[in-house]
């Protein structure tokens, strides 16, 4: 039973809110019954296959291409500690803490379906490093996102058998000294048990289980900040009519058009079609089409995500109650791939139209408001490099944004000749998100520094948008380092800060 301290791994209920406490509050995780019953048979079935010296993958067979060598089962533990140690050859930058808690949890909960012939007591292992908050040094490149995460996972593995390198208490050590300090043994691995700890796309559905997360936020955001944009430049909501919305029918433009009327209800800043124009330009008037796309992606992404997050994807697999073992391809990352690729391109375009929108604000030809909102322009460059700034970041996107989904290299003597690229894909989503939170920002702070210029009274929503920032940064009177502006920006969009105050006060949807 899951309680407030403590969260049951079954194997097919993890959500994205026990991932969230799990990784970022460090709740801590136990197995349950049923899924250390699970286990168990499907070991015992294993370890009768081992002492009939049945052929089968990965447990009396070497791996990939060596899948025709047969090992007795006096080699089968060496096999599986052979295995992790050949795998753990990642490079790049270690891969950030919530992403490798991420990891541990999902193998976990991948494990404890009880398919995988994996013992209680290995899993429990796991478990252990992850509640205690020893977490491997993973190097976050190697990894094709086919034979599912191999290296990356390898690494996440040594610890278990006291070997390379932990982050624990702010310090990175070699892991048998952490395992000392705090009364833990190495574990020897059983047969079938290394396979079964690697085989999977942990890594991959971490990064996009990250992504999820902070796409939501984002998101909200952009209707937020859009609305403050919308009334700094007298924008016309008439666009945003249910009508107009219904008669498409997509669900993510009706949403964003109901969001954007609740959050200027109220304004005396927008204006009716033909008051100061026909037609506001697209990047105002299409923020239902263009938010509403991106918001339908999301949620298509968030489905694929959550099914893997509690998918089992090691190979072969263990059906005890019919006997059998199957050989198959659950490890294949190409439903988290194309995801990767489409959930960054989505987050792309709420930059890219973000941007677009700062541009109008900053330049006194297309806004009606003092060049780069700032009086005694000349002296004062005002917010004319944040700009600059937005378009940088949005160009970096467009890099990003190819997509490594239709990429794919053969390996392991072209046993395994298509692969996802996944691992790839899910890294440069963050990045996309990354990017796309600074661009955002930006906008808050020219479409806030807009609205000095006017006494008029902004909507519900948006004035709590306003006054939030206002709270922790004054109006531009004079030129001030950017950087600091953008941060405290940014703060607050990380944080989920402007979403979860606006919120209190405006029904918000995604």
């Amino acid at each position: 039973m899951t309680t407030d301290k403590t969260i049951d791994i079954h194997g097919d209920e993890l959500t994205l809110e026990q991932y969230s406490a799990v990784v970022h509050d460090r709740v801590p995780v136990q197995l349950s019954p049923k899924a250390i019953q699970k286990m168990s048979s499907s070991k015992a079935h294993v370890d009768h296959l081992v002492k009939e010296e049945q052929t089968v993958y990965g447990v009396t067979t070497g791996f990939g291409k060596f899948s025709d060598h047969f090992i007795t089962s006096e080699q089968s533990h060496e096999l599986q500690l052979n295995l992790i140690k050949s795998h753990a050859c990642g490079v790049g930058e270690p891969l950030p803490e919530e992403i490798v808690r991420g990891m541990m949890l999902l193998r976990v909960n991948a494990l404890a379906k009880g398919y995988s012939g994996i013992s209680p007591r290995t899993v429990q292992a796991l478990i252990s490093l992850l509640n205690q908050q020893i977490h491997p040094i993973i190097p976050s490149q190697g990894s094709l996102g086919a034979s599912g995460d191999l290296a990356p996972l390898a690494h996440m593995c040594l610890p278990l058998l006291g070997l390379g390198e932990v982050s624990f208490r702010g310090q990175i050590r070699p892991s048998i000294q952490v395992l000392n300090e705090v009364g833990l043994e190495p574990i020897q691995l059983e047969p079938k048990e290394g396979l079964a700890l690697i085989n999977g796309t942990q890594m991959m559905c971490s990064l996009l289980t990250e992504a999820i997360i902070q796409a939501r936020t984002l998101l909200l955001s952009a209707d937020i900040i859009s609305a403050l944009t919308l009334e700094a430049l007298q924008g016309i909501p008439h666009a945003f009519h249910p009508l107009l919305q219904q008669v498409r029918g997509h669900q993510g433009q009706i949403t964003t058009a109901k969001n954007m009327l609740a959050l200027l209800d109220g304004s005396e800043l927008t204006t009716q079609p033909a008051e100061k124009r026909v037609q506001d330009a697209y990047s105002l008037r299409c923020i239902p089409q263009v938010h509403g796309a991106s918001k339908d992606a999301y949620h298509y992404s968030m489905h694929v995500v959550e099914t893997e997050m509690n998918a089992v994807t090691d190979n072969p697999l263990i059906f005890p109650e019919i006997g059998q073992v199957i050989s198959g391809g659950n490890f294949h990352g190409q439903p988290l791939a194309l995801v990767a690729d489409f959930l960054k391109i989505a987050l792309a375009e709420i930059a890219n139209i973000s941007e677009r929108r700062t541009e109008r604000l900053v330049n006194p030809q297309l806004s009606g408001l003092p060049a780069f909102l700032i009086q005694n322009g000349g002296l004062h460059s005002g917010y004319m490099i944040l700009q600059y700034v937005a378009a940088s970041l949005v160009s970096e996107n467009k890099v990003l944004c190819h997509p490594a989904s239709v990429d794919s290299i053969p390996s392991s003597a072209n046993q395994e000749d298509h692969v996802s690229m996944g691992s790839i894909g899910a890294r440069k989503c963050l990045e996309v998100i990354e990017n796309t939170k600074k661009v955002l920002a930006i906008e808050y702070l020219c479409a806030a520094q807009a609205l000095e210029f006017t006494t008029k009274k902004c909507g519900r929503g948006s004035h709590i948008a306003y006054q939030l920032l206002r709270e922790s940064l004054p109006p531009l009177t004079e030129d001030r380092e950017g950087y600091k502006d953008i941060e405290i920006s940014t703060k607050l969009l990380q944080h989920n800060t402007l979403v979860n105050e606006v919120t209190r006060k405006v029904d918000l949807q995604l």
